[in-house]
C-alpha cells in the first residue's frame, strides 16, 4: 500500500537543529528534508533513486521508531498538466550531496562531449529490470521539431521498440492523462510550450511518474544545465544528433534489456 509520510514535531526540531550533539546523521537529515517537501513513498524513491528501495524503507522504519515521522494514506492525485503550475520545490542539498552532484555533473559533461550520451549509473542500478521484450516496450518521444521527431521515431522503430510521439508539453500532459504509462520517456529539453527541466521536476513530484525512467534529449551540454537535470532526477542525457545504435544502447542499459 502506498503511504505518505509526515514530520512529527520532534522530526521538525531534529531537521532544523543547529550543531551540537543533537544533530542527526546525514542519512536521516536527507530523508527528513525530503519528507518536509513531499512525503509520498514513491516520490521519495524517485528522488533518492541512487539508494535501493530496501535501504529507503529501513530508514523510514527507523525514523518511525524514533517518533520523527508518521505515515498516512495519500489523497486524491492532481490532474496532469505542465502549464500554469509551479515546479515542486526540492529540499536544500546537504554539503556532501552538493559536492557529489557537482562532481557527477563535470563527469557527465565530459562524457557527453566524448560520446554523446551519459547515464546516471547509481540511479539506474536501483531501477528494476523491465521484463517486457523490446517489441512490447513503449517509448514515448517528446520532440517539437517534425524532422527530429520523424528521425527519432524511425530509429526507435528500427531498434525494435514501440514508439509514441508528442510535440510539446500540452500534448504530453494529454497523453499521460489518457494513455497507459510508457516504459521510458525521451524528453526534449527545449519545447515551444514548456521547459523540459520544469516538466522533469513536475513528473518527479508525482507518485505515478516519480520512478519512470526519463532520459533528456538536448543540443546543449552546459554544465549548469547538466547539473540541473541530474538534480531533478534525470536518468541520463543524449545529445543531438544521435544514432540508432546510441538510442538502443542507452534504452537497453536503462531498462536492463539484454
Amino acid at each position: 500500500m502506498a503511504l505518505v509520510y509526515y514530520l512529527t514535531p520532534a522530526g521538525k526540531d531534529s531537521l532544523w537543529a543547529k550543531g551540537g550533539a543533537g544533530v542527526l546523521p546525514l542519512e536521516y537529515r536527507r530523508m527528513l528534508a525530503m519528507i518536509e517537501f513531499e512525503g509520498h513513498i514513491d516520490v521519495i524513491r524517485g528522488r533518492l533513486r541512487r539508494f535501493p528501495d530496501r535501504l529507503i524503507e529501513e530508514w523510514l522504519r527507523e525514523l518511525e521508531e524514533l517518533k520523527m515521522i508518521e505515515a498516512g494514506l495519500p489523497g486524491k492525485p492532481e490532474d496532469i498538466t505542465f502549464t500554469g503550475l509551479p515546479v515542486p520545490l526540492l529540499p536544500p542539498l546537504a554539503e556532501e550531496d552538493s559536492k557529489r552532484l557537482a562532481k557527477t555533473a563535470v563527469i557527465a559533461g565530459a562524457t557527453l562531449l566524448r560520446s554523446g550520451s551519459f547515464l546516471a549509473d547509481e540511479r539506474i542500478a536501483n531501477l528494476p529490470p523491465l521484463v517486457k521484450k523490446p517489441a512490447e516496450t513503449v517509448i514515448l518521444l517528446v520532440e517539437d521539431d517534425p524532422d527530429q521527431m520523424a528521425l527519432g521515431q524511425l530509429r526507435l522503430t528500427m531498434a525494435g521498440y514501440q514508439v509514441r510521439c508528442v510535440d510539446g508539453a500540452k500534448a504530453l500532459s494529454r497523453f499521460l492523462r489518457e494513455e497507459a504509462r510508457p516504459d521510458l520517456l525521451l524528453l526534449d529539453v527545449m519545447l515551444p510550450d514548456g521547459n523540459g527541466f520544469d516538466i522533469l521536476g513536475q513528473l518527479r513530484g508525482r507518485p505515478v511518474f516519480a520512478t519512470l525512467p526519463i532520459v533528456l534529449l538536448t543540443v546543449k551540454a552546459e554544465l549548469a544545465n547538466i547539473r540541473n537535470g541530474l538534480a531533478l532526477g534525470a536518468d541520463g542525457y543524449i545529445t543531438k544528433p544521435y544514432s540508432k545504435n546510441q538510442l538502443a544502447e542507452v534504452i537497453g542499459r536503462v531498462l536492463k534489456h539484454p
